[in-house]
This record gives structure tokens, C-alpha cells and sequence, in this order.
């Protein structure tokens, strides 16, 4: 098949023989990348982008930042790799800093860390010490959510990415709160907590809790919305898990580790869960790395029944050093206040502005540096500007907006109809005002959509 952009057949291209994740692979045409520093990045013809997206959402202190890099030359030259059955220095460090910032700080209970290479199998790892925990099968998930593609954690997945890989028979699925487009008929956020909590209260219920190993729930829903729960609902999680004996785990994967202004999301609503899955930001994805927090009721479980589960690279030292030294920049940097302040005043304050001015825009949410614009035809019924489940035609009106963006040179983070915003939490404040600047300007492309209200 020929590349509509360089003209080439994609045999012909130079990542002919890399099988892309998640795509169409005659369909695709990957951006080359050559280098990134900061919250830029460049092709290889040199274009410049500003990096909102961050990746994956996981470049928290951006690209090649110099403690990150040298923490990982500087492990290399001393011992490159070893088996996880062995203890190691940067390990063992790293551990007892996630452990003290962990939520709940000292009297939180979560005392220990079992290291993976990523946030997936961090997923499978919790909910396998859940129901070796408990004793019991089922986990709980919500439809909007996404936890990594691997067994459990793709099924436990809320959006369609789950459908062709279902193989986890435990796990059912509820609705969570989404105000804007509330499952209940909420009309505000604490009519839709209160709905929720119900329903959830509901779900546990019909499914038997004493059936019910866990229930799990990203603190703040990334992929799927940028969704930010109600004040409450949380607490309220918290307090039915521990009514019917079930653990609360909590998918801090994208929003651990400073990208809402807090070390761990719950921290935000003071809420301590049994098990903390984080990766992304731990070490900014310079190496894979993830993990679980474990808390100490859970850990004596396995003191004396080994926990049923490994991984050659768990706690790789070239991961661990990275981790280490990103949180010596975040305490030396004061990266979380800056998140925080920066998050509301700059971020927040000009996505509010843009929702006033443009009619596409149905509802801009979010926290820190992660946010959403969520973009519709028509305001009045919420009309999404392109289908859930589109065709490329169907879609061609956010892909237009998204080439407006990019064109701009600032890269985007789109789903369905949103535009994700993620930039690294270093980016600059005069980098952040051209990254909006841009994105305002390309609204202009949704507001051509919209539906004329006014009478023909």
C-alpha cells in the first residue's frame, strides 16, 4: 500500500520490519523521531514539537533531562542488571522512597513495593495479591478505564480495546461518575456521587460481595475522559470496601507521581487504598518500570505462603536509578507545587476562557497538568463531535483539528472527541501559553462544526 504522506509503499519505508501497536499497520504513518530535550522533541527533517502528550503521559520531567540520564550511566558503569532474588542498593532505595510518600505517609500502612516493568503487569500483580488476599475471584472495574493490555488488566479495561481480548472471567464492570454525561441524570457533582456510590453499592450487591476481591478504579480516569471524581465518591469507595472485606485498589499509573500536583491522586481526597499501582511517572519512562504498593496487612499474607508471581526485571537497577533521581528533582525542584499552581492558574484559567469562546467546546476538565477539552456539534444536547465508535469519515472533523494543532507544532494527546492535554511537569510558562495559543486557534476548526442554533 502506498503512504499518502511520503509516497511510498511502507515496504519501502525505513521501519518496514516494526509491527505497530494498536493500528492498522498499512494504515499508519509514524512521525520519525531524532531527539528531544525538555518538553520538545524533533523529527528528523527537524520539525519541532512541543510535547504535550508527553508520550504516553509518562515524560513527567521531559526529555533527556540530564539527573535522569546520568543516574542511568552512572548504574550502568557500576552493575547493569541482576536477578530480581538478589537485593540490590538503587532497588532497595528506591522502594523506601515510593514507601514514604506512599498515601497515608507513615501511618498509611503501605509499607512495601513489589517492582514490574510496567504499569500492565503492575495491574495483573495487584489483583493477583488481592484474590490470594481475600480468597475470592471477582474484581470490580469501570467501563471507562483502561489498566494495560495484558490478561487481566485488558479485561478488567473498560473501553473497546477490551472486546477482542477478554479472557478474565472475574471481572465485571459498573459505571462511574461522569458528570457531564451522567449515567444516572445527575444534574451536578454531588448528585452524581451520591448516584454512584448507589449503583456501585448495587453492583456489589447483585454480585455476591463476599465474591469480591477488589475493587479497582483509576484515581483519575486518563485515557477514557480525564475524569475527575466527585469530592467524595472516593471516600466512599473506601468506606464500601472496607463494609464487605473487599481491598480498594487504586490504578495510579498515569497520575502518580506529580502529574495532578500530588505524589499519588488519592492524596488529593486523603484517601489510603491497599494496593497502589503506579509506573509512567516513577522514573518518566526512561526505562520500563512499574509497580505495586503494598500495604502491610496484604505483605503478611506472604510471610510465610510464597506470593505466586515474578518477573526477570523486577526492580531492574537501570529503572530503579532513574526513579531515585526523579524524585531527588521533584523535592529539589518544588515539582508538585509547581504542578499545582501552574495547573490551575495557567492551564486550567486559559482552557476556561477557550470554553467560553468556542461553541465546540462542551466541557474542559482536569487537574494539574493533565486535562481535557471535550469537544461537540452541538452544546445544548452534547452531541460528541465525532462518534464513539467511528468510521475515518465520520472522524475526518477531529482529525482536521488535530492537524490544525500539530501544524502548529504542539502535539496532542486526542481521543474519540477530546483533546487530551499532558505536558511534561518542566515545561516552561511561556511554553505552556504557546501550546494553548495553538490549540485555541485550532478550536476555530471544531467550531465549523457545530450545529447553527439560530432560527432558518
Amino acid at each position: 500500500m502506498t503512504d499518502e504522506v511520503t509516497g511510498t509503499g511502507r515496504r519501502d519505508r525505513e521501519d518496514a520490519h516494526v509491527f505497530y501497536s494498536w493500528s492498522a499497520q498499512e494504515l499508519i504513518h509514524p512521525v520519525t523521531i531524532a531527539g528531544g530535550e525538555g518538553a520538545w522533541f524533533w523529527d528528523t527533517d527537524g520539525r519541532r514539537y512541543l510535547d504535550f502528550a508527553s508520550q504516553l503521559i509518562n515524560l513527567n520531567l521531559g526529555h533527556q533531562h540530564p539527573a535522569l540520564v546520568g543516574a542511568i550511566q552512572e548504574q550502568a558503569g557500576r552493575l547493569a542488571t541482576v536477578a530480581p532474588s538478589f537485593a540490590n542498593p538503587v532497588r532497595s532505595e528506591l522502594a523506601r522512597l515510593v514507601v514514604e510518600r506512599a498515601p497515608g505517609g507513615a501511618d498509611g500502612g503501605l509499607t512495601r513495593v513489589f517492582f514490574t516493568n510496567g504499569g500492565a503487569d503492575a495491574v495483573e500483580n495487584a489483583v493477583r495479591l488481592a484474590r490470594r488476599h481475600t480468597g475470592r475471584q471477582k474484581v470490580l472495574a469501570a467501563y471507562r478505564s483502561y489498566h494495560g493490555n495484558t490478561g487481566t488488566a485488558v479485561t478488567a479495561t473498560g473501553d473497546p480495546r477490551r472486546w477482542p481480548n477478554e479472557v478474565d472471567p472475574g471481572v465485571r464492570h459498573f459505571f462511574g461518575p461522569y458528570t457531564y454525561r451522567s449515567a444516572f441524570g445527575a444534574a451536578d457533582d454531588a448528585e452524581e456521587r451520591v448516584a454512584a456510590l448507589r449503583h456501585l453499592r448495587e453492583v456489589v450487591e447483585l454480585e455476591g460481595p463476599a465474591t469480591i476481591a477488589a475493587i479497582l478504579l483509576e484515581t483519575v480516569v486518563g485515557t477514557n475522559g480525564v475524569l475527575v471524581p466527585p469530592d467524595g465518591y472516593l471516600a466512599g469507595v473506601r468506606e464500601l470496601c472496607d463494609e464487605h472485606g473487599i481491598l480498594y485498589v487504586a490504578d495510579e499509573v498515569m497520575v502518580g507521581f506529580g502529574r495532578v500536583g500530588e505524589w499519588f491522586a488519592v492524596d488529593r481526597w486523603g484517601v489510603v487504598p491497599d494496593l497502589v499501582v503506579f509506573a509512567k511517572g516513577v522514573n518518566s519512562g526512561y526505562v520500563p518500570l512499574g509497580g505495586v504498593i503494598i500495604s502491610e496487612r496484604v505483605a503478611a499474607s506472604f510471610d510465610h505462603a510464597a506470593f505466586p508471581g515474578g518477573l526477570t526485571y523486577s526492580g531492574h537497577p537501570l529503572a530503579c536509578a532513574p526513579g531515585v533521581a526523579s524524585i531527588r528533582v521533584f523535592e529539589e525542584q518544588g515539582i508538585l507545587d509547581r504542578v499545582r499552581t501552574l495547573g490551575e492558574k495557567v492551564i486550567g484559567a486559559r482552557l476556561r476562557d477557550m470554553a467560553a469562546r468556542h461553541p465546540s467546546v462542551g466541557e474542559v476538565r482536569g487537574l494539574g497538568f493533565l486535562w481535557a477539552i471535550e469537544l461537540v456539534r452541538d452544546p445544548a444536547t452534547r452531541e460528541r463531535l465525532v462518534p464513539f465508535q467511528g468510521t475515518a469519515a465520520q472522524n475526518a472533523p477531529m482529525a482536521q483539528v488535530v492537524a490544525a494543532v500539530t501544524a502548529g507544532g504542539v502535539w496532542p494527546f486526542p481521543q474519540v472527541n477530546r483533546l487530551h492535554l499532558a505536558p511534561p511537569l518542566v515545561t516552561s510558562v511561556e511554553d505552556l501559553e504557546h501550546g494553548l495559543d495553538v490549540i485555541d486557534a485550532a478550536l476555530d476548526v471544531a467550531d465549523r462544526y457545530v450545529v447553527d442554533p439560530s432560527p432558518t
